[in-house]
């Protein structure tokens, strides 16, 4: 039981830091480049993907995250906890929808086709690139 609450704690720090970091990167984002599109959650969210595909090969593997089984303390803490609370497909749903109802359909488009195709570019380079270190170590 005491390791259920160690994992708890862990993912409870893990998403404190990881949500103040969202908050941060996107404000900065969004005053450098503009609030016209969401440029804020779409960085968040590929440099999220980014960081995810980099830990999971070097802390854990995908169905220990994926099948329910209990993730290895780092892995709680990093993947879980801080990438976890640092993206946010709950902004990216919300400012898509404003999008829509504002008619920006190109906007739309642009967004939710630059989310998918980033994020998973993002996720499959780090994971191999981190792999590929790993193999050769």
């Amino acid at each position: 039981m005491g390791e259920i609450f160690t994992t708890l704690a862990l993912v409870a720090l893990g998403g404190a830091l990881g949500s103040a970091a969202r908050v941060l990167v996107a404000q900065f984002v969004t005053q450098w480049l503009g609030d016209a599109f969401p440029w804020g959650t779409l960085v968040v969210n590929v440099s999220g993907a980014l960081m995810i595909g980099a830990m999971v090969p070097a802390l854990t593997d995908i169905q220990s995250l994926t099948d329910g089984r209990a993730a290895p303390p780092g892995a709680a803490l990093l993947i879980v906890g801080l990438v976890g609370s640092y993206t946010t497909v709950s902004s990216f749903s919300l400012q898509t929808l404003a999008l829509i109802e504002e008619g920006a359909w190109r906007a739309v488009i642009g967004n939710v086709l630059g989310s998918v195709l980033l994020c998973l570019a993002a996720v499959f380079l780090a994971a191999a690139a981190v792999s590929a270190l790993m193999g050769a170590g």
